[in-house]
């Protein structure tokens, strides 16, 4: 038996078996002894984790995936979820314990994941994963760079991004139209912010929703004072502000307010 990919659920299968074992062996393994990948499929990955020294744990919403891997893999048919990863509250399994996440990420809710994990950073030492390659160059590129964004800020406050490889289109099937790349987040070990985090977040979106303005103009909705918009950070687009700017800028408004 072999799994049809289904194209709503964004699924291309990894047939190149050098290229899961990388993947695989991107994980460091400090600070959890246990792992959840996303999307399994037919286990190209999961073969390759289940041989390291940890409990690996799979998350899949395709009955067609689950069937093929309680099949196939006998040892791991306890710890297949059979749930959508963005609804699932993962502590039903997990019970507040650390675990690492992995996968060959379906490209519609890449971005998603990420937004999950960074809510969870609390139990979520390490990502590490597939992803189209222009979303992983965005969540690790610099302040200055086009793509630099809300993903780039919010990830890097709580994690050390790390841009692996790039994978090209014809190791999957079916063949996706852009090229993948491969990352690595490790939890910082400070992660805790200097600042008020549900404001950061609120600072981070409201500035990058108009990115061509200045920091003045896209934050006009927060009502801030004159004295403080004279600040020579507000003069700044978002685009030029570091990930310490923005947690310096969140402090300047919380003392402002």
């Amino acid at each position: 038996m072999t799994v049809r990919a289904k194209k709503h659920l964004g699924q291309h299968f990894l047939n190149d078996e050098s290229i899961a074992q990388q993947i695989a062996d991107s994980l460091t393994l400090k600070g959890y002894k246990t792992v959840l990948e996303i999307g399994p499929g037919m286990g190209v990955l999961t073969k390759y984790l289940l041989k390291k020294n940890m409990t690996t744990y799979v998350i899949e919403i395709d009955t067609e995936s689950v069937e093929y891997l309680r099949s196939n893999y006998l040892n791991l048919a306890p710890r297949i979820i059979e749930k959508d990863f963005l609804k699932y509250d993962l502590n039903q399994t997990f019970k507040q314990e650390p675990f690492a996440i992995i996968g060959n990420y379906p490209y519609n809710i890449s971005s998603q994941i990420v937004f999950k994990t960074l809510e969870m950073r609390n139990q979520i030492p390490e990502l590490s994963g597939m992803f189209q390659k222009e979303v992983a160059q965005r969540i690790c590129s610099k302040e200055g760079s086009k793509v630099y964004g809300i993903l780039s800020v919010l990830t890097q406050a709580f994690y050390d991004a790390e841009y692996l490889f790039t994978v090209p289109p014809n190791v999957f099937n079916p063949p996706p139209k852009v090229d993948s790349g491969v990352l690595r987040l490790i939890r910082k070990e400070n992660f805790v912010l200097p600042c008020d985090e549900k404001l950061f977040f609120r600072t981070v979106k409201t500035a990058f929703q108009q990115r061509r303005k200045t920091i003045r103009n896209s934050l006009k909705t927060f009502n801030l004072s004159d004295n403080l918009k004279a600040n020579s950070i507000f003069g700044k687009r978002p685009e030029q502000l570091s990930v310490q700017e923005f947690i310096q800028l969140t402090q300047l408004i919380e003392a402002d307010s």
